[in-house]
C-alpha cells in the first residue's frame, strides 16, 4: 500500500470532544482515506510539536482540521517550507475557510485536502509571527479572554461569542496611549483598541471598509474611538448588526507596514482567535505569497455551490 501524503492535525478543542459522536464519525471517514494520515491533538499546546513531527516524516500536505486558531498555529509552523496547508473547518466562525471558498461539510473539505487546486496565500505577520485574519492589541484581546470563560462555562457557539463581547464591553474599559506609524506616517493615539486585519472577506462580514485594500496586499488598521464603556458596547453591537460607519463608529488607516509602540514593554495580543503577551513594540506586515494553500477546483466549487 502506498504511503499517505496528506496528514491531518485534528485539534478537538478539548479532551472531553474526542468521544464526541460527530469527532468519531469524521475520524472513522479520515482513517478510511488510504490517502490521509491522522494526528489528534489531546491539547492546543501540542500543535507545534505535531506539525513538525509531520514536516519531519515528508508529508506533502497538512491539513489543519479546528477554527481559526490551529489554521494559525499550522500555517506558522508551514511558512518557508514547500509543504502545503489544507482546511478542514471546524471552529466557530470558519472566517479563513469561508474567505476560501472552503465548504463547512467535512466530507466536501475532506475532498478539497484531497483533490483540490493549490494557490499562494498572503499571511500577515506581528513581530514574526503570522496571522491569517486579524491580530490586534487592547479591547478585542480581553473579549477573548472572557470568551474562554464562557465557553467553558455553555460550550462553543455564536451566541457565546457574542455574549462574550458584551460582557466584556461592560467589565473592562482600558484605554491605550499609541504612538501608531503606518508606511512612515506617524500618529498619536488614544484608543481603546488596535485592530489589524488581513482578510478582506472579515471586513466585509462586519461592512467596515478597506477590504479592496487588503486584496491588494495592504494591511488595515481598525481604530475604536476613546469612548466609555456604554459607548464602546454600543459599537460592539453595531459591528454585529452590519451598521458602523467610518469616522463616527472607527477610525481606518490602510498600510503595508504598521507600527504601534505604547508606554507598557509587554501586552496581550490576539491572532485569530489566540492570545499570547508579546514585547512591544509592534510591526505588522504583509507577507506576499508566504505559503500554499488548498482551494476548490472549478468543479468542486459549483458542486458545492
Amino acid at each position: 500500500m502506498a504511503k499517505p501524503t496528506t496528514c491531518v492535525i485534528l485539534n478537538p478543542a478539548s479532551g472531553k470532544k474526542k468521544d464526541n459522536p460527530d469527532t468519531q464519525t469524521l475520524i472513522a471517514k479520515i482513517n478510511a482515506e488510504p490517502r490521509l494520515s491522522l494526528r489528534t491533538l489531546d491539547r492546543p499546546s501540542d500543535l507545534p510539536r505535531a506539525v513538525r513531527d509531520a514536516l519531519a516524516e515528508g508529508f506533502d500536505t497538512i491539513v489543519a482540521a479546528g477554527g481559526d486558531g490551529t489554521i494559525g498555529g499550522v500555517t506558522g509552523e508551514l511558512i518557508g517550507t514547500d509543504v502545503t496547508l489544507a482546511i478542514l473547518p471546524l471552529g466557530t466562525f470558519n472566517f479563513m475557510a469561508r474567505s476560501l471558498g472552503i465548504p463547512d461539510d467535512p466530507d466536501a473539505a475532506l475532498r478539497v485536502a484531497l483533490d483540490g487546486e493549490t494557490v499562494p496565500m498572503t499571511v500577515g505577520e506581528v513581530n514574526g509571527k503570522v496571522f491569517l485574519n486579524n491580530a490586534s492589541l487592547g479591547a478585542y484581546a480581553a473579549v477573548l479572554d472572557v470568551r474562554e470563560g464562557v465557553y467553558k462555562r455553555w460550550g462553543r457557539s455564536r451566541i457565546a461569542a457574542y455574549w462574550s463581547v458584551i460582557v466584556a464591553m461592560l467589565t473592562i474599559y482600558r484605554p491605550l496611549r499609541m504612538k501608531v506609524t503606518v508606511d512612515g506616517k506617524v500618529h498619536m493615539v488614544k484608543s481603546p483598541m488596535a485592530f489589524v486585519a488581513s482578510s478582506a472577506y472579515q471586513l466585509e462580514q462586519y461592512e467596515f471598509e478597506g477590504a479592496d485594500a487588503v486584496r491588494e496586499g495592504k494591511l488595515a488598521l481598525i481604530l475604536a474611538p476613546d469612548n466609555n464603556r456604554v459607548q464602546l458596547l454600543w459599537r460592539a453591537v453595531k459591528i454585529l448588526f452590519g451598521s458602523i460607519h467610518r469616522d463616527s463608529d472607527y477610525y481606518l488607516h490602510i498600510g503595508e507596514d504598521i507600527l504601534i509602540e505604547t508606554r507598557r514593554g509587554s501586552r496581550l495580543v490576539a491572532r485569530d482567535g489566540e492570545r499570547a503577551t508579546m514585547n512591544g513594540p509592534y510591526r505588522f506586515v504583509i507577507r506576499r505569497d508566504a505559503l500554499r494553500v488548498k482551494v476548490p477546483t472549478p468543479d468542486q466549487a459549483e458542486r458545492e455551490g
